[in-house]
């Protein structure tokens, strides 16, 4: 959590933020049919709202404000209690938070967080980490790829924090070619067995990804997605600083898309 969610944390009592988030939930409710929602699972799984939005605040430091992104989670939830369908094979818990997500990535896609300038950057890094590992059959250090690039480390590890802010906007994104996991959770109750083959090999391909990172970022991406530790407290598990537990976590992911484009592409 970051300064500044903690210290909107501990300046508003629990009861206060409830009592708020209640208020927002209720507004958002007035929208829809009553007997369509179910106003006791709303404010059951307000809290998640909240979980979610920190973890995006300590992900990307987006522009929006945090009471911002809470406004826009919860209208996420409404929809979820509106439009659940319990003969889905999946949990209201599981649904909530997809769609939950899915809305405060709505809001933070109406803003422009990256300029031209950094999505150049990242695609050339990207470009030649790939074109490096073919041709040394590892992947270059980061001294390496910012000698290939011409740029300083510190820029290099600046293009690293777009690159994740990037990644973490367009992963529920929906293209021509595939669906959002909302989306197939609205679709369909069983998914199809082509599927359930394309969502086994990219666990397969993730998996031998993560695999080929060195212990470090391995440890980060275990204890950050799988342990869902905070940035703060991996930073005390390593001994080391908040800040450079989100730089390693950072290169880790662009890492991570390089060695899955490779296997994508081999």
């Amino acid at each position: 959590m970051t300064v500044e969610t903690e210290n909107i944390c501990a300046n508003q009592p629990v009861d206060d933020a409830n009592d708020l988030l209640k208020k927002r939930a209720h507004r958002a409710y007035n929208g829809y049919k009553k007997d369509t929602i179910d106003s006791d699972l709303i404010v059951q799984f307000l809290p998640m709202v909240h979980k979610i939005v920190q973890r995006v605040v300590t992900y990307i430091k987006p522009p929006l404000s945090y009471e911002d992104l809470v406004s826009a989670g919860t209208v996420g939830l409404i929809k979820a209690a509106r439009d659940f369908n319990p003969s889905l094979q999946a949990e209201f818990k599981t649904y909530a938070y997809i769609r939950i997500r899915g809305s405060v990535l709505d809001e933070l896609r109406n803003f422009s967080l990256l300029s031209p300038n950094a999505e150049k950057q990242i695609k050339e890094a990207s470009q030649a980490s790939l074109e490096m590992t073919n041709q040394n059959g590892k992947m270059p250090t980061d001294e390496e790829l910012a000698d290939k690039l011409q740029i300083t480390v510190d820029k290099l590890y600046q293009t690293f924090e777009n690159a994740r802010t990037k990644n973490f906007i367009s992963i529920d994104t929906m293209s021509e070619n595939s669906t959002s996991l909302g989306a197939t959770l609205i679709a369909s109750d069983t998914p199809s067995p082509v599927d359930q083959l394309e969502q086994s090999e990219l666990v397969e391909k993730l998996t031998e990804a993560i695999q080929q990172l060195n212990e470090r970022q391995r440890q980060i991406i275990i204890l950050y997605y799988q342990k869902e530790l905070t940035m703060k407290q991996i930073a005390e598990v390593f001994n080391i600083t908040e800040p450079r537990v989100s730089q390693l976590h950072a290169n880790a992911l662009f890492n991570l898309s390089v060695k899955m484009r490779k296997l994508r592409d081999g």
